[in-house]
Formats: C-alpha cells, structure tokens, sequence
C-alpha cells in the first residue's frame, strides 16, 4: 500500500478535527426520499458462522419471510444488542 504524502495526512487531520458544528452543510440537499438506499452497503461487519439451537416454531417464523431468515435472525438480534446498549448507557439497566 502506497504511503500518505505529508500534505495528504495533515488534510485528513484537519477533516477529522472538524465538528458537526463546524462543517457548512447549507449547500447539500436533505434527503427526503431513501426509497433507493442500500443497507449494509458501506458497514460489513465481520460474520462468524456459529451453530444455535432454536425452538422449531421460531425458525419457521424467521422462514416464513422467505430467503435470508439468518439474515432476519441476525438483524433482530442486533436490534435487540443496541436496544440494550442504549438502555445501558443511560443507566436504567444491568442486563
């Protein structure tokens, strides 16, 4: 891999120090319409196969939404993860 010249690297320090507060947004249209937005396109986490045992009814349920009822199965467990992450952090919750 190529290295950063020293110009390239105090750019990106800058951009990196930037705020929200800081960064002049007046010119950049909202985005109403997400109609065309692609999940995950740009976040991949890593994926470790793992074997589970669920109960026969649950795996019908995920499957009875088509094809990619692990996908489903994962995505319900990370909202569950974050759902609880968020209640940790305001400190309503040991679990």
């Amino acid at each position: 891999m190529k290295k950063l010249a020293a110009a390239q690297r105090r750019e990106i320090a800058a951009i990196a120090a930037k705020t929200d507060a800081t960064i002049d947004f007046s010119e950049m249209p909202e985005v109403v319409d997400w109609t065309g937005a692609e999940v995950g396109r740009f976040y991949r986490p890593i994926k470790r196969p793992v074997t589970m045992r669920l109960d026969d009814d649950v795996i019908e349920w995920l499957k009875s939404y088509g094809r990619g009822y692990q996908t489903k199965a994962n995505l319900l467990l990370r909202h569950a993860m974050e759902a609880n992450r968020l209640i940790r952090s305001k400190g309503r919750g040991t679990a």
